[in-house]
């Protein structure tokens, strides 16, 4: 009897290992896949729904450059937006996460934290576009850094000024250990450059 309750516990032990092998495996497909900038949609400033990035009207930046300057007299600014992203999976097994942690930088100023509880997995030889939901209060960013900075760099960000925007996404993935969500120590750095007309 208790050399069969070693056995079977032995067996679940083994079973468990290589559940979490497996998962520290997909982790590590996901850090060695291609990402590449895809869209911006859902963007909004301030209540006014501006659609995707391609398509901004002319009327809309005007209104963004009304809320962007007139921000000091605002209590807040709120801004939200999907950040699409290709990623392609060159490996032969496949990439996976049972969650997802990030950070994202403007030109070096930080500009958002956040997190999505969505697996995502990309069978080999495969390209999702992984949408990340971005929201923030550019008030707070204006008085952590100034009115200035955050205008300009959101206004080379939304293509209201030739300038080149580069856009740094940092992701942390999360794999589920023993039902508790753990995140990878080290971050998948992402770096997109565009504009600069």
């Amino acid at each position: 009897m208790m050399k069969k309750s070693i056995l079977i516990l032995s067996t679940v032990l083994l079973l468990s290992g290589c559940n979490i092998m497996n998962q520290i495996g997909g982790a590590i497909q996901l850090s060695q896949s291609e990402y590449k900038y895809h869209s911006l949609n859902n963007i909004q400033l301030a209540g006014i729904n501006l659609g995707n990035a391609s398509s901004i009207s002319v009327s809309n930046l005007a209104s963004i450059a009304t809320v962007l300057a007139g921000g000091s007299t605002m209590q807040s600014i709120p801004f939200s937006m999907i950040l699409n992203m290709d990623v392609t999976n060159p490996n032969s097994s496949a990439a996976f996460l049972d969650a997802l942690d990030y950070a994202i930088q403007i030109n070096e100023m930080e500009f958002v934290e956040g997190k999505m509880d969505i697996p995502i997995r990309i069978e080999p030889g495969e390209t999702k576009i992984i949408g990340i939901p971005v929201s923030v209060d550019l008030k707070n960013l204006m008085n952590r850094y100034s009115q200035d900075r955050v205008t300009n760099e959101m206004s080379a960000f939304l293509g209201i000024t030739p300038r080149e925007t580069s856009v740094t996404v940092k992701l942390w993935p999360k794999l589920t250990v023993g039902g508790t969500l753990v995140k990878v120590p080290a971050a998948i750095p992402v770096v997109f450059n565009f504009g600069g007309k």
